[in-house]
């Protein structure tokens, strides 16, 4: 399948990949030069990839910064129709991109193509915003004076990605990077390199045709070699990292010490808050999408569940049923269109999940369903079972407060709504939240300043699943960073000021008299 699926997107043969079956790969697979992609799905091995050494990216960013010299110089509405053409060849080809992103890391079949059409949406958004730069006019104190601001590219832009978005997020800030006039500078997860060639090589090819190669520049390396390198390096004016906390306060330390720019978005812990007047049919298709859609491993994925006491045993019973429906038979290989959650990325994760569940248990948490690895038809993938565990009824479950990436939600119940938002919001991170209600007074409750502190605040549906239409991003230690849509533009951008004179006479602000 790999093969075929290489072939459709252009990358058969490609310098950087040896398959298993050739020669080659045995000798590949263990040397510290090449990274191995694994099928989670199957634990088998899909290729051997290569890795760029510091000197590589030396030279790739050499070359970037002589493309940006000239790309910044091209208009704006012309770098519109480049990211048009870029949009629509993964329109076309979102099929076999789709899939590569299910063998590599085991979305299945609909949020594989899924994160293509971001990919896809992101464009027609920019296309729009080509011709949208808009900075302002505003008065001056002073006669015979005119004040605007305009925004120009930055340059590089650095963006780092993680395993379980391995082309949206690329996606997010590439597209609007380029349309901005800037470079991107990609380092993907070395869990995820094929799609990152496959979608690095679809815009390149793309974009080489109409005239501007090197737009989209990839080093695949390690976080030592490569990653430390990019993130110190002075020619990368914007560092833009998706992943864990850890991660993300290293990359703004070091970056912060050149006084560069991060966007970041890291992990979340997000909660959904269920009060009486809530459609609980409703509640319950949301709530299991987002808790257990790509097997738990969103930064947006619904991790505690805080509900009115009063509506919490009918609830949970409705989700009970809904999980024993997914783990009796929906788990699987994610290729296969009847299967709702694919494996965890790698054991790694398991031993997450195992150790996080092991831990609930001790601090008072009741396993209601799931808790257990699957072993779904005898696969030999990473898989997991979706599980809910309830709180004590002292709500106090120390475990809950950290970010297991995998399908694991805990349940806590609550009186007054007071209480359910200042246990939602006595998380570290800060990425999104949902309330259901059917009461305009709890929500907007809900939504006032008083209310959720996360980046993502929605009324009546779950916490992921986020469009490209707004800003994406959270507070506290998800990191501040905003993508995707609204204005998130302006974090490529470099503002500036413009005062022009076209009077007589030296005038100065303030009502300063010099001479």
């Amino acid at each position: 399948m790999l093969d075929r699926i290489l072939q459709d997107l252009g990358c058969a043969g490609h310098s950087r990949i040896i398959l298993p079956g050739d020669a080659r790969f045995a000798d590949a697979a263990k040397s510290v030069r090449y990274v191995v992609s694994e099928n989670p799905a199957t634990g088998k091995p899909l290729a051997a990839i290569s890795l760029d050494d510091a000197a590589a990216y030396s030279r790739t960013v050499d070359a970037s910064v002589k493309v940006y010299e000239s790309w910044r110089m091209v208009t704006a509405p012309e770098r519109g129709q480049v990211v048009r053409a870029i949009g629509d060849e993964f329109r076309r080809l979102k099929e076999p991109l789709g899939m590569l992103i299910t063998l590599e890391a085991g979305k299945i079949i609909a949020e594989g193509q899924g994160e293509v059409q971001e990919v896809v949406d992101i464009a027609d958004f920019a296309v729009g915003l080509s011709r949208q730069l808009y900075g302002l006019t505003m008065p001056s104190e002073r006669p015979n004076h005119r004040m605007l601001e305009q925004w120009h590219p930055l340059g590089i832009v650095g963006v780092i990605t993680a395993f379980n978005f391995p082309c949206a997020v690329w996606g997010w800030n590439s597209i609007l990077a380029a349309v901005c006039g800037n470079v991107t500078l990609w380092k993907p997860s070395l869990l995820t390199p094929l799609v990152a060639i496959a979608t690095q090589q679809i815009a390149d090819r793309v974009a080489t045709k109409m005239g501007y190669p090197g737009l989209f520049p990839l080093v695949i390396g390690t976080d030592a070699e490569v990653g430390e390198t990019m993130i110190a390096d002075t020619r990368v004016p914007l560092i833009s990292a998706t992943g864990s906390c850890r991660m993300g306060k290293r990359v703004a330390g070091v970056v912060g010490q050149r006084l560069g720019r991060t966007l970041l978005e890291l992990g979340g812990n997000n909660a959904v808050i269920v009060d009486p007047s809530a459609d609980l049919n409703l509640a319950t298709q949301a709530i299991t999408f987002a808790a257990v859609g790509t097997a738990g491993q969103r930064c947006t994925t619904t991790r505690r569940l805080i509900v009115h006491e009063s509506v919490l045993d009918a609830l949970v019973k409705k989700l009970v049923t809904a999980y024993e429906s997914i783990n009796a038979s929906r788990i699987g290989d994610p290729s296969q269109p009847s299967t709702l959650i694919g494996p965890l990325i790698n054991q790694r994760s398991v031993d997450g999940y195992l150790h996080a569940v092991n831990t609930a248990k001790q601090q008072g948490g009741t396993v209601l369903i799931g808790g257990k690895v699957a072993k779904p038809n005898g696969l030999g993938g990473t898989y997991v079972e979706p599980t809910i565990i309830r709180a004590p009824a002292s709500n106090d479950l120390p475990i809950s407060r950290e970010e297991t990436f995998a399908p694991i939600l805990y349940v806590f119940a609550y009186k007054d709504l007071d209480e359910a938002i200042a246990l939602q919001n006595s998380v570290d991170q800060g990425l999104s939240s949902a309330i259901f209600s059917d009461s305009v007074k709890a929500a907007e409750r809900f939504l006032s300043a008083a209310g959720s502190d996360c980046g993502i605040a929605n009324v009546n549906i779950g916490t992921s699943g986020a469009e490209i239409g707004g800003a994406f991003g959270g507070e506290k230690e998800t990191g501040g960073g905003r993508e995707s849509g609204s204005d998130s533009w302006r974090a490529y951008m470099r503002r500036q000021t413009v005062t022009i004179h076209y009077g007589v006479g030296l005038k100065l602000a303030q009502g300063i008299t010099f001479g």
